[in-house]
């Protein structure tokens, strides 16, 4: 079951609302399978570095409620540090089930541009280290590779140290 590479990808949501916006920005496709959903999988079938593929985790926070943090698919997000960029006492990941619910989009394919609802959004601070990072484009098999200041500014998102 495994997902066609190249030009196989239909235009996202995620593709459309940055287009409209005048951002530059390519996509890479890749092969993929349920078995297959780790970000580790994804940096070995993109001409990115590991450290330059970008998970987007969705959480819940005590105060701010439901947040967006994209980080390193090499690292992990610190709750503390997270909850504390974010103003919070606490948070929590939500859980896979409310993804869609929540985003519009699902596991391994969720992008931080284009979901149902904006988001408070926060991007690892090591995004800024990189002239192009890459983010899901809104489906499993394809990654936004984009300039990570051009990112930041279109979500309205911060930069922060939320890893691990």
């Amino acid at each position: 079951m495994a997902k066609k590479k190249n030009a196989d990808v239909n235009k996202t949501n995620a593709m459309r609302l940055l287009e409209q916006a005048g951002i530059s920005f390519r996509i890479e496709t890749y092969e993929f399978d349920e078995e297959h959903l780790s970000g580790e999988h994804v940096a070995s079938q993109v001409s990115l570095p590991a450290d330059q593929i970008f998970k987007t985790l969705v959480v819940r926070g005590d105060k701010q409620g439901i947040m967006v943090f994209c980080i390193p698919v090499t690292m992990e997000l610190d709750l503390k540090k997270a909850a504390k960029a974010a103003g919070d006492k606490k948070i929590e990941m939500t859980h896979v089930k409310e993804l869609l619910g929540l985003t519009g989009y699902i596991r391994g394919g969720c992008s931080p541009v284009g979901m149902k609802k904006k988001y408070p959004t926060w991007i690892d601070e090591t995004a800024m280290l990189y002239d192009e990072i890459a983010v899901s484009a809104g489906v499993r098999g394809a990654q936004i590779i984009i300039n990570p200041e051009e990112l930041k500014t279109f979500t309205e998102a911060v930069y922060a140290d939320v890893t691990q």
